[in-house]
């Protein structure tokens, strides 16, 4: 079968960061011509235009700047940017790399179907320069995950025949998280040191850079009221926060009273 997008994407940052690795200056031949050797693409035309089309994009969305030096400021010569090297960096499992983050969060966690859907156009937006838009994908991911936490905690208060704080119940995310985290807060003693200590470190922290940003992107007060660096962070700390999410539901299934 022909590579989809996302392989195409990943085999051709793979290719870059090896070549950049060797040099600070490459020329666009040498690595489409690598790329297009690892995908097996050769006189497949469709195939050979998507590599073109996601290797311009990396251009037009700041990875790769053409030119080395002023002797040499045009193509092919180009190099990677500061975001580009900062990109390469983790390439593994970094935003830019879809495959690979994907990956990374798969090991990581488990997601609810609403929650990986809203993630992926998350990754789509992001990649394509769209900022706001992925800071309002990633926090209605992120807030499907609180939500489906707060009904396992729910169903849990009502199996056990009390009835769960109206706040739990509240349309308002931020309603619901103050609920949250003081139903967890009171049962310190029943929670082992590692989740209490990682929840105490990052759900609030983590909760609260994906909401800030979003909201940002929701109620904007000027033309740019998000970031690249922003979007960016709360794409980075979204499979953290899916996991202590994941761990916190399982305490509360076998261990809440």
């Amino acid at each position: 079968m022909p590579p989809t997008g996302e392989e195409i994407r990943r085999v051709l940052l793979e290719v870059i960061s090896e070549y950049s690795d060797r040099d600070a200056s490459f020329q666009s031949g040498t690595i489409l011509g690598e790329s297009q050797r690892r995908l097996g693409i050769n006189h497949n035309v469709s195939m050979e235009q998507a590599l073109l089309t996601l290797w311009h994009d990396l251009f037009r969305t700041g990875y790769l700047a053409w030119g080395y030096n002023l002797s040499n400021p045009d193509p092919p010569f180009c190099h990677l940017t500061d975001q580009g090297r900062r990109t390469l960096q983790h390439l593994s499992r970094d935003p830019a790399n879809p495959d690979g983050y994907l990956h990374h969060l798969n090991q990581t966690a488990t997601l609810n179907p609403i929650s990986n859907s809203y993630l992926k156009e998350a990754l789509i937006s992001f990649n394509t320069n769209c900022y706001k838009a992925a800071a309002v994908m990633i926090g209605a991911s992120a807030e499907s995950i609180v939500l489906e936490l707060r009904d396992t905690l729910v169903a849990k208060i009502i199996s056990l025949s009390r009835t769960p704080a109206k706040d739990l119940e509240d349309w308002r995310i931020k309603k619901v998280l103050d609920s949250l985290k003081k139903e967890i807060d009171a049962k310190r003693p029943l929670i082992l040191t590692p989740l209490w200590e990682a929840y105490q470190g990052y759900w609030s922290a983590f909760t609260q850079q994906i909401r800030t940003v979003r909201n940002d992107a929701g109620h904007p007060t000027n033309i740019d009221p998000v970031t690249e660096e922003s979007v960016h962070a709360s794409l980075l700390i979204f499979p953290e926060l899916a996991k202590l999410a994941n761990d916190l539901s399982s305490w509360i299934t076998t261990h809440y009273t």
